[in-house]
């Protein structure tokens, strides 16, 4: 395993380009930290430099190195900072709002990292459509939102937010369906046919709406539901067909319950998206849920933590 002050010593010396100058900079003897860089070198068994007269060059290897050390040090350095934050805060808990679909098959993933990571600190979640998130935030009554549908910029000016991931949305019917068998189907096909639906408040159903409005074709709405387990369950029983995010039915689908179809003329998408309040103070609880945030999406600029 890598010593963290041999790496603090490496990274040291390759920004110094210098055994001297890193020993002066560091306080410590330049045959100490010669031995401790031959060390690292000997467990690694590369060579980390090039010594030369006027100093020292990272290797191929060390250059590599260079990078992931930086990056470990970096960590370990917010870890000692997280934890010192913890340990003087007041404030052990959380509260996030979420969409029912994101609520539902996404945050228990996240919620347990983060109860794994933190055992002291305790989360909330609501549970509500993007519009109530938003308000709900912009009143300080949460702390991170994590919605699909749209907002009202120009009304939640004081919101912020980042975009985590594309979710795909598909068709879904049960076994009875005539559409069954299908590989993809052209959204044409769905005009006039059954459909279950979010409720018409929801930006789900803004979003289908105007999906619909498009391409000129209607549906023939059966059910207006809240919940998307009673739509699964709708349709898992009937002659009705849904539109849901492909996370949502990753496990009906995986045990044949439900078959997913993709529309092949017009792919389907949503943005996940992380919102917060800009004004609002990121607590060392904020920071750490966001750590976890970031593990899943770590391509993504989330807020500064």
């Amino acid at each position: 395993m890598l010593d963290l002050y041999k790496l603090s010593i490496f990274v040291q010396v390759a920004e110094q380009g210098s055994f001297s100058r890193a020993a002066e900079h560091l306080y410590i003897t330049q045959s100490g930290v010669s031995q401790h860089i031959q060390e690292l070198e000997a467990s690694l068994g590369v060579r980390l430099f090039l010594r030369e007269r006027r100093g020292v060059t990272p290797t191929a290897s060390g250059h590599l190195l260079l990078d992931y050390a930086t990056t470990i040090l970096s960590l370990a350095s917010e870890a000692e900072q997280v934890v010192a934050d913890l340990a003087h805060s007041d404030q052990t808990h959380l509260n996030i709002g979420a969409t029912p679909g994101v609520s539902t098959y996404l945050l228990p993933e996240w919620l347990d990292q983060f109860q794994r990571s933190y055992p002291d600190l305790s989360v909330s979640v609501q549970t509500a459509t993007t519009e109530h998130v938003a308000h709900e935030l912009a009143h300080d009554h949460l702390n991170l939102g994590f919605v699909e549908g749209e907002f009202d910029e120009s009304r939640y000016a004081e919101l912020a937010y980042v975009k985590l991931q594309d979710v795909e949305q598909v068709i879904v019917v049960g076994h009875t369906h005539r559409w069954r068998d299908y590989e993809s189907v052209q959204l044409a096909e769905l005009h006039a046919q059954a459909l279950v639906v979010r409720q018409a408040q929801s930006q789900t159903r803004a979003w289908l709406d105007q999906l619909f409005q498009q391409h000129g074709i209607q549906p023939r709405i059966v059910a207006e539901l809240d919940n998307l387990e009673l739509i699964k369950r709708m349709v898992m029983r009937g002659q009705c067909f849904a539109i849901m995010p492909a996370y949502a039915v990753r496990h009906e689908q995986e045990r044949g319950l439900l078959h997913v179809i993709p529309v092949r003329d017009s792919p389907m998408q949503r943005t996940l998206k992380l919102v917060w309040k800009h004004s609002s103070s990121r607590s060392p609880v904020v920071r750490a849920f966001l750590r976890i945030v970031h593990k899943q999406f770590p391509h993504t600029h989330l807020p500064p933590y």
